[in-house]
């Protein structure tokens, strides 16, 4: 019998005799984009056992609840289709299943490191990384003094909560430092500020200093006053632009829903601060539509942006796209992908860049290919680019 097999037999046991714990498979080598694990447990649904498959991607996780056969069923499919890895845990042991690179396989069964079993509840309480006992989210006013999440506010906790989870794999890989350095630009009322200091603070044991920075004076006294009383001595706010704003010595650069232009402006601060993270959701793509509309350059997508709606949608793609091209000619591993802000907010795109010290940076290959899309589309110029070239 294959080790593959026995993995699974192993599994169906388990679910048959009610020891069964959970079950992971990671070392994804697969066709999927993205994919990074599968988490696997067992839950009641109208007093029906499923088994509840956690899709984990690199930004993202995805739930789909199976019948139990249908479960074991993918399950095997899985790993016969790019999962490299599998463990499986009952009360009476865990059992391992791994391919190597040389494509032979191994297992290796070992004493139960679960003497119970987990909830089955399907409501089960999600874990938070951020949980809402936390006193800055009454003070914030997203939670009651017993740490209850107002029906309200609902969207706002989640949102937090969707934020810190994105940026934890980034912040994770950050190169290790006696202080970290962040620059908020734009943070509004701290929500997202808050969370992300007592994250950075708190929850991975970071020495960190953080400063909002935003326009509105009033906004600027009340987060000040919310951090004052949550203790969170290293967190500042100060009333700036981002144009204004002496960043030269941060390493952590934060813009989101900066308005047209003012993301670039975000954008070249960490790029000349040679910042590790620069993390930006933009919003309004005025200036790359109006070079658009302009130009009027003839290419083969004419046949949709004669329609307003496709237009617009094309500038935000190309702006955005740009501004991922420049951050890679400045030595930047960059990855956009969909970033909700909240129910009241369209969805918008996440553009985020780490310092790559293995890139090579000013690559002329990156300029060539800027300069074409420029021409494909009619640009005449990109602020960023305007803004670099004249700090350089």
């Amino acid at each position: 019998m294959e080790n593959r097999d026995v993995y699974i037999n192993l599994l169906e046991s388990s679910l048959t005799n009610q020891t069964f714990v959970k079950a992971n498979l990671g070392n994804y080598k697969g066709e999927i984009e993205g994919l990074k694990k599968i988490l696997i447990k067992k839950i009641i649904i109208k007093n029906k056992e499923k088994l509840s498959f956690t899709y984990r991607y690199a930004t993202r996780d995805q739930v789909k609840n199976y019948d139990i056969n249908e479960g074991i069923k993918l399950v095997r499919e899985s790993l016969a289709s790019g999962f490299n890895f599998a463990a499986l845990f009952t009360l009476e042991f865990d059992f391992i299943y791994e391919v190597k690179k040389n494509g032979k396989s191994f297992t290796k069964k070992s004493k139960p490191t679960h003497n119970q079993l987990l909830s089955t509840s399907h409501d089960k309480q999600k874990h938070r990384l951020i949980p809402p006992e936390k006193s800055y989210l009454h003070h914030l006013k997203i939670t009651d003094k017993n740490g209850k999440v107002y029906k309200a506010t609902q969207d706002k906790y989640r949102q937090i909560n969707r934020y810190i989870e994105i940026l934890s794999t980034w912040l994770q890989k950050l190169p290790k430092r006696d202080l970290i350095r962040v620059a908020d630009m734009g943070s509004g009322k701290g929500y997202l500020t808050f969370a992300l200091y007592d994250y950075l603070t708190n929850s991975l044991q970071l020495n960190t200093e953080i400063t909002g920075v935003e326009y509105r004076h009033d906004l600027v006294d009340l987060c000040n006053e919310i951090a004052k009383k949550s203790t969170f001595t290293q967190l500042k706010f100060t009333q700036s632009t981002i144009e204004d704003f002496d960043a030269h010595d941060i390493n952590i650069l934060i813009a989101l829903h900066a308005c047209d232009t003012a993301t670039d402006d975000a954008i070249a601060k960490g790029i000349e601060a040679e910042a590790d993270l620069i993390v930006v959701a933009p919003c309004c793509h005025k200036q790359i539509r109006r070079e658009i509309e302009q130009h009027k350059v003839q290419n083969d997508l004419q046949f949709l942006t004669q329609h307003g709606i496709f237009m617009e949608r094309q500038a935000e793609m190309v702006t955005d796209g740009i501004r991922a091209l420049i951050l890679e000619y400045f030595g930047y591993s960059t990855k956009v992908f969909e970033f909700i802000s909240d129910t009241h907010t369209p969805k918008n795109a996440m553009i985020i860049g780490m310092k790559n010290p293995k890139k090579m940076t000013r690559n002329p290959q990156i300029l060539k290919e800027i300069e074409r899309v420029k021409g494909y589309f009619g640009i005449g110029r990109h602020h960023l680019e305007s803004v670099l070239k004249k700090k350089n």
